[in-house]
């Protein structure tokens, strides 16, 4: 499977630890993991740290064909706190290089000669109108790639617009269960009693193939067509939360492409997400075998 990522490149600064991420990133850093082309859309800028991604996002399995380099912007980087229960809290520092990510129309072009399955974005990087314009523009030459949008709003990076324009362009949505009050604020959503219901409304007003929640350690719930699940979470000794859910969204979207059961797909992403929440940073080492189960770190 090809998949295209657009979106943010940064560093998560943890302490004195610097560990490479941005969701795009991590989402197509994961989905390599399980056997997908992935080619990330995003832009680092002159620095150490730029010079020192691009490294890394190589060595991840990642093509960094479609990452360019920004004179006169940073490369993008984000401070962040971990609470007592590894949940992290972010400080997003910007405008970063990733703000200026573009493509031409012979990188379009090259990109829809891939054939790709999937096209994925985000939230933070689309408030950006040069990456937004980048997104449609790129969803408009491939328009037979479904589009995954992983929402992870985050404070200060979105607003009413970005998320109605994003949504309108999914086929899969995707959110955590803290973010389904704001999303339904946002976008003047009725208030619903479960996330069934939650789910079988976006589906319906955005004709979306696919809503999933996640629940952390609770796991997820997962409307496909007209069938809903909720697959139970593993219980992992969670090392950070980091990257998480951007693991889990590339379990579920290589589960939708294998064309497993709703049920199977759901599961199959729930222990993606803890297997990378067992470990530190957002990227960490893993493979395919791990996620057998019980993995090192799952909780017997």
């Amino acid at each position: 499977m090809n998949l295209v990522s657009v979106g943010e490149v940064l560093w998560d600064v943890v302490g004195n630890a610097e560990h490479l991420g941005g969701a795009p990133l991590n989402f197509a850093a994961h989905a390599a993991k399980l056997g997908s082309h992935s080619y990330l859309v995003s832009a680092v800028g002159w620095d150490e740290r730029g010079e020192r991604a691009l490294r890394v996002i190589g060595d991840l399995g990642v093509s960094t064909n479609y990452i360019q380099k920004i004179s006169g912007q940073a490369t993008g980087y984000v401070s962040v706190e971990l609470r007592v229960d590894g949940q992290p809290s972010f400080t997003i520092h910007r405008p970063a290089a990733y703000d200026y990510a573009e493509l031409s129309a012979a990188q379009r072009e090259q990109l829809s000669e891939l054939q790709p399955s999937w096209i994925y974005f985000g939230t933070l990087a689309q408030t950006s109108g040069t990456v937004r314009r980048t997104t449609s523009l790129l969803v408009d030459t491939i328009p037979d790639a479904k589009r995954f949008y992983d929402i992870n709003l985050r404070p200060d990076s979105y607003n009413r617009d970005v998320v109605s324009e994003l949504i309108e362009k999914a086929s899969v949505l995707k959110l955590n269960d803290l973010e389904i009050g704001p999303l339904e604020q946002l976008l003047g959503l009725r208030r619903s009693p479960r996330i069934e219901d939650f789910c079988r409304d976006c589906a319906t007003r955005f004709k979306l193939e696919a809503v999933c929640v996640t629940r952390g350690e609770l796991g997820c719930g997962l409307l496909r067509g007209n069938e809903y699940v909720e697959a139970a979470g593993y219980a992992t000794k969670v090392a950070d939360t980091i990257g998480a859910g951007d693991a889990f969204a590339a379990g579920l979207v290589h589960a939708l492409n294998q064309g497993w059961s709703t049920a199977r797909a759901a599961d199959f992403a729930n222990r993606v997400g803890a297997l990378v929440a067992s470990r530190e940073g957002a990227i960490p080492s893993w493979n395919i075998e791990e996620l057998q189960v019980p993995w090192p770190g799952s909780v017997p």
